[in-house]
């Protein structure tokens, strides 16, 4: 039997108010890739996942990462080129650019809910992803920037 492989290159572009993101793994797939592209001096969302899970691995550049140590309190820690990070589901985390600064993301797909807690875009209610995927199930047609 023959099997339809496809091999076709993937990347789709989302401009973001503190820089961009690439995706380079279908929307189909069990698990996401991403490059965030950080501006350097801006923040991404305090948020948190109730059932994503996501690791980092910084390319390019200088960031820091706040989020919860073991007690619950918020920590910065600038991150080290060479060395992974990982987020587990209910830890607050966000992403600042000390200068322009490439990360890689993998994660599970976008499943459950993501909470924003704070933001410097005064993007209230649901993140930009889960309302794509509403818009998405809806069979709304969304274009890439």
């Amino acid at each position: 039997m023959k099997k339809k492989f496809n091999n076709e290159p993937y990347a789709r572009r989302i401009e973001k108010p503190w820089g961009w993101e690439i995706h380079f793994v279908p929307d189909d797939k069990p698990y996401m890739g991403k490059i965030l592209h950080l501006n350097a001096g801006a923040r991404l969302s305090l948020q948190y996942h109730d059932e994503k899970l996501e690791s980092w691995f910084l390319l390019r550049g200088r960031a820091k990462l706040i989020w919860d140590d073991e007690n619950g309190n918020l920590v910065e820690l600038e991150l080290e080129t060479g060395k992974g990070y990982s987020c587990e589901v209910g830890q607050r985390h966000r992403f600042a650019g000390i200068t322009d600064c490439d990360v890689i993301e993998v994660s599970t797909p976008e499943i459950g809910k993501t909470y924003r807690l704070d933001d410097d875009y005064n993007r209230a209610g649901q993140t930009e992803d889960e309302a794509e995927r509403e818009r998405r199930n809806k069979g709304i047609l969304i274009t890439d920037k």
